[in-house]
């Protein structure tokens, strides 16, 4: 059980200095999680954070594409097993060996990581002829199976210093599935890709989260192996509420929560005074829960997305903001 209305956040952060973000988040976060710092380094991005170790993987003057080698594909796939495990080095995942450090010797009650999800992985990740290794269905699991190990690796690192681990698939790109940028892409393959993944997950112990930062098909994702749904609630909570029935079995049927990603980290943010901002949140909340009041049980709270765009000055607006939610609640 998650205490209602904690408040975590969605992985990227704007500061260059670790140790910095790492004492930011906890001061402000009820579930602490790792900081990805895309500004301290081009591999701290979503993509190229969880590329390393990916047999094939090139990188390249800030770039990163994948190389098709059958005779080194075939030999890590001879060699794969659900217990295998693929470690961050610091160069590309300074952000987790800096909390370790600062959380040593403690034990915390949940921590939060996150991977970068299938779907938006290998849809994002390029070959060397430019074309998505989604399309290319031998590359396409080959990345399912390295985010596995990844994510396994992840929670065994985190289990050193947490009792209980939440682990965030970060999926982007669900918001654009049936554009014309993605027609071809086939919706019950998207769908079993982060089944997979969430699945496994779960096997590990570690709770799922899902992130969207979009309009999503809320009746499909709602459906999905997850435990947590965790999307931008402030541009998108009107098409969301419009799934009444869906969004009350997951909280009660299948215990699930919903992650309000209610503080926007876009540039609304400058735009807004604080309490235009809380007083939307809180009157949306209401809304929804006069007529699901589960949600009050099964509700956490997040910024709409990563603030990793976001100046450090802006970030710690967002984590303010956030504690002042909170306390209305």
């Amino acid at each position: 059980m998650i205490k209602p209305f904690s408040i975590t956040g969605i992985g990227s952060m704007p500061q260059i200095d670790p140790f910095y973000a790492c004492e930011l988040i906890l001061k402000y976060f009820d579930i602490p999680f790792w900081p990805q710092l895309p500004k301290h380094s081009f591999k701290e991005l979503m993509i190229p954070q969880f590329s390393e170790g990916l047999p094939g993987i090139i990188f390249e003057n800030d770039k990163v594409y994948l190389k098709k080698d059958e005779e080194i594909l075939i030999e890590w796939l001879s060699n794969y097993t659900e217990d295998k495990e693929s470690a961050f080095t610091e160069d590309f995942a300074i952000g987790i060996y800096k909390m370790a450090n600062l959380l040593k010797n403690k034990e915390m009650e949940i921590f939060k990581g996150q991977i970068t999800g299938p779907l938006t992985f290998t849809l994002s990740l390029k070959d060397e002829a430019g074309k998505p290794v989604y399309f290319d269905e031998t590359l396409r699991e080959v990345c399912l199976l390295h985010l596995k190990s990844k994510v396994k690796w992840q929670i065994n690192f985190l289990k050193n210093f947490s009792r209980k681990i939440i682990i965030f698939i970060d999926e982007p790109i669900l918001q654009a599935l049936g554009t014309s940028a993605y027609i071809s892409v086939d919706q019950n393959e998207s769908m079993r890709l982060i089944n997979d993944l969430a699945f496994f997950i779960r096997q590990t112990g570690a709770l799922v989260g899902l992130h969207c930062c979009g309009r999503g098909d809320w009746k499909e994702i709602l459906g999905l192996e997850i435990d947590i749904l965790s999307f931008d609630a402030y541009f998108f909570f009107d098409f969301f509420k419009i799934y009444k029935k869906e969004i009350n079995d997951f909280l009660q049927k299948k215990d699930g929560y919903i992650a309000w990603g209610f503080i926007p980290t876009t540039d609304d943010l400058k735009s807004l005074e604080d309490e235009e901002i809380l007083s939307q949140a809180q009157r949306k909340i209401e809304e929804l829960s006069s007529e699901i009041p589960v949600v009050y049980q099964k509700s956490l709270f997040t910024p709409s997305c990563g603030m990793g765009s976001l100046d450090e000055i802006d970030s710690e607006r967002v984590c303010n903001l956030l504690k002042k939610l909170q306390s209305r609640f």
